[in-house]
Parts: structure tokens; sequence; C-alpha cells
């Protein structure tokens, strides 16, 4: 019923609100020395309210690594086309790739992932293995290229790696560590090109 719809989307704004609440307490005070509590306050909800989205402290940080594999994931948008060159496909797929890792909130969730693995990397490992359930759409791309005879066969998972790392050496990396500025359009684009290529002759 048309009555429903409004009650949805505030229960929706809440709970958007209470992950951007917690990434930014994750980010200033870290996992440990974050309370349920702050985070509510920085929500501008209760405390129940809080519980009534994400039972524990940990259900709330693995829904801050959801959201960055699934933004992630996304990328499987564009699926391998048999009939397209293999460079102009990958100019796409690393395209959109370039897109996510120069997002600020892709770069704010980063943050809280990799210093929470820092700090504790036992209950980041726990998490992340939740989430490894589901293949990641530039090694899915590459596995369907390599099963149709156009590239090396190679473990797709390392290559896909190998590939992307690329991209993370310039517009990855120094944003999330030492919070440079994101890649202008003609630095991004001369990434994007040059992972390619390289990727492309190796294994073309």
């Amino acid at each position: 019923m048309p009555t429903s719809s409004p009650p949805q989307r505030l229960t929706d704004r809440k709970r958007q609100d209470i992950i951007a609440a917690a990434i930014a307490e994750f980010r200033a005070m870290g996992f440990e020395a974050t309370s349920m509590d702050k985070i509510a306050a920085t929500a501008g909800v209760s405390k129940r309210t809080v519980y009534n989205h994400f039972p524990s402290k940990d259900e709330l940080f693995t829904q801050i690594l959801s959201q960055l594999w699934e933004s992630s994931a996304a990328l499987m948008a564009i699926p391998y086309d048999a009939g397209a060159p293999l460079r102009t496909q990958l100019l796409a797929l690393l395209g959109q790739k370039m897109l996510l890792l120069q997002d600020a909130y892709f770069i704010d969730l980063a943050r809280v992932a990799i210093a929470e693995a820092i700090h504790s990397p036992q209950r980041a490992q726990d998490m992340v293995a939740r989430l490894n359930d589901k293949e990641e759409g530039v090694a899915a791309w590459i596995r369907a290229a390599q099963a149709d005879g156009r590239l090396l066969r190679a473990d797709p998972l390392l290559s896909s790696h190998l590939l992307q790392g690329q991209l993370k050496t310039f517009a990855f990396w120094p944003q999330v560590t030492l919070g440079q500025p994101p890649l202008d359009a003609a630095t991004r684009q001369w990434a994007v090109e040059t992972a390619v290529d390289m990727f492309l002759a190796h294994y073309g």
C-alpha cells in the first residue's frame, strides 16, 4: 500500500545514517574504542535503533565490509563479450574500476577496513572470509576469456590482482594512506590504458 512506503524509506535512511556514523567513528577512534552509544549519538538515533538494525558492533563492521565488496562486485555489470576486442572490454572494465577507486565513499570504507585489519588481523580475516563466497567481476571476466581461448591460462584471481594492482598504485593507495587528491582525467586514462596494455602484452 502507498502508506507503507514512507516509513520504509525512513528506516532505510536511518540505517544508512548509522553506517555513515560508524564509518566516521571507526576512522576517528578505531574499532575497539568506538562504542555503540557513540555511533548512536553521531547518527542522531537512539541506541535501541542502532541495535534494531545491527545486533552487535561486529555485525555493523561486517556490513561496512559488505558494502565495500558490493561496490567492487558491481563491476560484473560489464560481462565478457566473445565478439568484442579484449582491449576494448578491458578498457571499459578498468574504467569502471578507476571510478570506484576514486570514489570518496569507497575510500572511506576502505580506510575503515584496512585500519581494523592492522589493529585486529584475526577479526578482519574472519569477517572477510564471510564475503569470499562470490567471485569479483574482473576475475570472472578473465576466467571467461580464458575459457574462450583468448587469454593465457593462469590463476584468474592472481591475474586479476596483477591487473588491478597497477591501478591501485596510482589511484587507491596514495589516496587511502597519504590523503592525496583523486587523479585528474588525463592521469586516470593513462593509468587504465597502461595497465590494460601491459596485461595483454603478457596474457593476450
